[in-house]
């Protein structure tokens, strides 16, 4: 184990949702934290409060000499910083989903190899995996071959544990990635453009009135299994920490699997609130069902998550219903001052 108060870590996409989480966990830890987010996705409000305590870069990860500068003078590199979006992002014919975020895996990997950096925790994804349609996939880490994922995003994500694997083999970094599974928590995007389930689903609830009803993409019988943000956190860290050898493990919690209807139920019991749950089987929904098999991420890491899902809900309800309450304030506070 190493010590973290003598380490310097670089936190790409640390403006974002899990970034910043990630950020504060470090230095809750004792260590320097560098920061490099170019905000086209990221917001500087998820550092509030700690903003002054880290080495923000503004660089552009997309290019050598962006990841030069966002390397430099560091230890450990946690990359998070990809090309992402919500439900309707998640499709093969997108260049956008794979282009960016395979120029940024190469730049950073090569600027870490010349840079001498230590350690490289690469987040990879669930999308990675081919997805099957026949009971509960729950999937190993051995099942990402034959490669075959559903988007162009999980196709970048492959790419980048090849080159993970690579630079570990050919050069002195000791590299690792973590297949997230379906993390939720506070400082997600609450856009209905681009916002995934949980955070989408809290504010349909919130903004509609007693009585009224939501709509779920697809019957809502799709299955998944949610991480909160934190323990996340805490996982990829000891990954970071114990090593990986170049290999992935899956980051996920299959102890609570739940339908998207269940989900939906759970969160409109959080609101006190009596609304209806309708169905438009139009939209895309994602794959029906799956979760991580934990297996490895167990005997590896010696870990697991500590989170409820009903607590964890209830934290973010309460998150979404004061952000969208601010939001609300500020939006009419010029109309106010103006009229004065």
């Amino acid at each position: 184990m190493h010590d973290w108060q003598s380490r310097t870590v670089l936190v790409t996409g640390g403006a974002g949702f899990i970034g910043s989480h990630t950020v504060d966990a470090l230095l809750d830890r004792g260590a320097d934290v560098v920061v490099a987010d170019d905000l086209s996705r990221g917001r500087l409000e998820s550092l509030e409060g700690v903003l002054g305590a880290v080495d923000f870069r503004p660089v552009d990860l997309t290019t050598p000499g962006g990841c030069q500068r966002a390397v430099e003078g560091v230890d450990d590199v946690v990359h998070l910083a990809a090309s992402v979006g919500g439900i309707h992002y998640i499709k093969r014919e997108n260049v956008g989903g794979l282009t960016p975020s395979v120029l940024m895996n190469h730049h950073l990997l090569e600027a870490c190899r010349t840079a001498d950096v230590d350690r490289f925790l690469f987040a990879s994804s669930a999308c990675i995996y081919r997805q099957q349609h026949d009971g509960l996939n729950e999937f190993a880490e051995d099942q990402a071959v034959p490669a075959d994922p559903h988007s162009t995003y999980g196709w970048a994500k492959i790419l980048g544990e090849v080159a993970c694997e690579a630079y570990h083999e050919d050069c002195d970094i000791e590299t690792g990635a973590v297949r997230i599974f379906n993390c939720y928590g506070p400082r997600e995007s609450l856009d209905p453009d681009d916002s995934h389930v949980i955070p989408s689903l809290c504010r349909k609830v919130i903004e509609e009135p007693d009585g009224g009803s939501i709509e779920l993409f697809g019957d809502g019988t799709q299955q998944r299994g949610f991480i909160y943000v934190t323990d996340l956190v805490d996982g990829m860290l000891r990954a970071l920490d114990v090593g990986l050898d170049g290999g992935a493990v899956n980051l996920g919690n299959a102890s609570e699997v739940v339908t998207m209807n269940e989900l939906a139920e759970r969160i409109v019991d959080i609101s006190g609130k009596d609304i209806a749950i309708e169905h438009d089987t139009s939209m895309p929904t994602g794959t029906d069902r799956y979760c991580a098999d934990t297996d490895r991420m167990r005997e590896t890491l010696g870990w697991k998550p500590q989170t409820p899902l009903d607590e964890g809900l209830v934290r973010v309800y309460e998150w979404a219903a004061a952000t969208l309450d601010a939001d609300e304030v500020s939006q009419r506070t010029p109309e106010v001052e103006g009229a004065r």
